[in-house]
């Protein structure tokens, strides 16, 4: 792209997101410089077993992502558990949380919970106004805490869906090499630059994945590395094994949600399977509009990316115009 296109999309986007709530672009950028957090003080467990899974193995905590449109209220989901190979569950200890983001001056308190029998606490919160914000969850007993994150959205707003495995890393293989620390996944050329030159333009990221709720830490990881946003990020609620069964109907249950419920309006969707295929099509997202790279590109009508991003990011990405939310009067 060149310097004086790329200035002048940022100066649309900035435009964008400063006008009236209802036509704002996401505001990226508050939910990532949270103010500093006074955590409430450490109590002892409650349970004997909680200190001694504490003191012996690391927390592997994570926090689900959600993603409402305005007057809508949500539930908040953490789950909290220790070790990256046993995931052994924290139950009946308390959590705080706490809640911060567009339009706030600093982080305020949810409430404690405590974690159930799957060590997962559940926190309702009424409507908030549009707005990205950042959830921070923490472990009374010893202090660790995790991150999630909160989108609540105008209906109408253009969005941009990828699957991540196979479609931003170059196989499907690659979130489990990163989970057992064997190497860092691998993306596809030019794939990241694409995630954020739609992200520069005003549309909303969603992460749509079939991987396990306890590589979540990885995937947030992962993204930082690649200079990407790690939120929305939805993964498979379906099972907890290496490949969560039912993959085509999470997906396909997401993205009518999305559409349906929230009233996104996807204008692109990205994938490599033929579950994304079967998913984006059931969710009623056009094949003009759903792109696959990898072996199965150009199937059933969608549309194909050949060998990697840099000739889409050219021919496609780049032309394409910035979103609604920040185009001039």
């Amino acid at each position: 792209m060149k310097p004086r296109t790329a200035t002048r999309l940022a100066a649309a986007l900035a435009l964008g997101l400063s006008l009236a709530a209802g036509a704002a672009c996401p505001d990226y950028q508050t939910a990532q410089q949270p103010p500093s957090l006074s955590k409430p003080a450490k109590k002892a467990f409650r349970h004997f077993g909680s200190s001694l899974l504490a003191s012996l193995y690391q927390p592997w905590h994570m926090v689900h992502d959600s993603l409402v449109a305005t007057g809508q209220s949500a539930m908040l989901v953490g789950k909290f558990d220790y070790d990256a190979v046993l995931h052994k569950d924290l139950e009946d200890e308390r959590v705080h949380v706490y809640l911060y983001g567009s339009g706030m001056s600093g982080w305020q308190y949810l409430g404690s919970q405590l974690t159930d029998s799957d060590g997962k606490v559940y926190v309702s919160i009424g409507p908030r106004p549009a707005g990205e914000y950042r959830v921070r969850m923490v472990v009374e007993g010893d202090g660790s805490s995790v991150d999630g994150f909160l989108s609540v959205v105008e209906p109408g707003r253009e969005t941009v869906l990828f699957d991540i495995d196979g479609t931003l890393t170059i196989n499907d293989f690659e979130a489990y090499a990163d989970y057992v620390g064997i190497k860092t996944a691998a993306a596809y050329y030019y794939a990241p630059e694409t995630v954020r030159a739609y992200q520069q333009k005003g549309y909303q990221i969603v992460y749509l994945t079939a991987r396990p709720y306890w590589v979540t830490r990885d995937a947030r990881e992962w993204f930082g590395k690649q200079g990407l946003l790690g939120w929305h990020y939805r993964s498979n609620p379906y099972g907890d094994g290496p490949i969560p069964p039912n993959t085509e109907q999470h997906k396909t249950d997401y993205v009518r949600y999305l559409r349906d419920t929230v009233g996104l309006k996807i204008v692109r969707a990205y994938g490599n399977a033929t579950t994304d295929i079967a998913a984006y099509a059931n969710g009623g997202i056009p094949k003009a509009d759903t792109w696959i790279i990898g072996s199965h590109a150009g199937e059933s009508g969608t549309q194909a990316i050949r060998g990697d991003y840099l000739g889409h990011y050219s021919a496609v990405v780049s032309a394409t115009p910035v979103a609604a939310c920040a185009r001039l009067p």
